[in-house]
């Protein structure tokens, strides 16, 4: 079956499919809601390495950097669209000698707030005229939708200049009040840092980031937001406090206190999320940490959290406006019903203080 075919035949198969997998010796798999299945079908068998291959060299037509990528690293991300269809995140590597490809599907629409159940207080976002905006969590959790959102509020409300460098590019930003440009690692820009240094040259009010991967990338994004911009990103961090430390552990020790207080003058928002199977079985539901820069919060970053109390207790706590504690929030799907005991203890941060606040 022609790759085409057997991508919209997958996308037919089940609702809701968030990732589609091709691995030689297993017939072609889907994930929805966080669980494998092998989609079953006349059309479809195990797949061999040289139909794992042909998928790949579909994916990967005519995009030569792509092509070096994984002839030099054993991987490359290329973003694939299927016109009326779909869109797709993807990763093909190598693994024994033969290709496997991973492909996250990318909703046709960009999400909304309600779709995503983004907290209401998160729209205030669109209004900062400058600072960084971290949305984290782990993989999968649904951070490139979270980003999408937001951008595409300011979008709408904001008459300004906005560039995004992504890898690759997901969501498809049509001009609304703002004008949106989207540049894709490796096919428009060899890196995120050499981008978004570029773009000091470009008049941008807001800058979109769709990882910071390296200590290169976090140094100009402290740059850009303290000459003004406004810049997105994301993090594979669990939590809004680990997000502090793992930005300023990438640095040399020697730059820590000065990374602590660049931090406390520039970072506005950190917003953390878990996707958490319901206790219906049907689908998953979000779970929020939201950490929203104030005096106590800045004091805490700059001084390395010798107020006494630890950045994490000031969350937990929640004496301080602006904060929003996992635990808290899971224990508030737990009394509803959304979710069980047992996934509840799973998920949280600390499964003891979640007992304790339950009870």
């Amino acid at each position: 079956m022609a790759t085409h075919a057997l991508l919209t035949a997958l996308l037919r198969s089940c609702d809701q499919i968030s990732d589609v997998i091709f691995s030689p010796g297993r017939p072609p798999q889907v994930e929805v809601h966080g669980q494998l299945l092998t989609v079953q079908g006349k059309d479809l068998r195990s797949l061999t390495a040289d139909d794992t291959r042909r998928i790949a060299s579909d994916l990967l037509s005519g995009n030569k950097q792509a092509i070096n990528l994984l002839r030099e690293q054993g991987y490359c991300d290329v973003s694939f669209g299927l016109p009326g269809v779909a869109r797709f995140r993807s990763n093909v590597f190598i693994q024994r000698g033969s290709c496997a490809v991973v492909m996250r599907v990318i909703p046709s629409e960009i999400p909304s707030f309600p779709s995503l159940g983004l907290p209401v207080n998160l729209g205030r976002i669109a209004s900062l005229r400058d600072g960084i905006v971290l949305v984290t969590g782990p993989r999968g959790s649904g951070k490139s939708s979270t980003l999408a959102a937001l951008l595409d509020r300011i979008n709408q409300e904001q008459v300004c200049h906005v560039i995004t460098i992504e890898d690759p590019i997901e969501f498809l930003h049509n001009h609304k009040r703002a004008t949106i440009h989207q540049r894709e690692l490796h096919s428009d820009t060899p890196s995120f840092a050499l981008a978004l240094r570029a773009a000091m040259r470009q008049a941008p009010k807001v800058l979109m980031v769709s990882e910071m991967r390296d200590r290169e990338t976090m140094e100009v994004v402290l740059e850009s937001a303290e000459t003004g911009h406004l810049v997105l990103t994301s993090l594979n961090t669990i939590n809004a406090t680990q997000t502090v430390e793992r930005i300023v552990s990438s640095f040399p020790a020697s730059e820590h206190t000065s990374v602590r207080g660049r931090l406390a003058r520039t970072l506005r928002w950190v917003v953390s999320q878990r996707l958490l199977p319901r206790r219906d079985g049907v689908g998953r539901v979000p779970a929020f940490e939201i950490l929203e820069m104030g005096p106590v919060i800045q004091d805490a970053i700059q001084r390395n959290i010798s107020l006494g109390e630890s950045l994490q207790d000031l969350v937990e706590s929640g004496t301080c406006s602006g904060l929003q504690h996992f635990d808290k929030e899971i224990a508030r799907l737990v009394r509803s019903g959304v979710v069980d005991f047992e996934t509840a203890m799973v998920h949280a941060n600390d499964p003891l203080e979640l007992r304790n606040i339950l009870q």
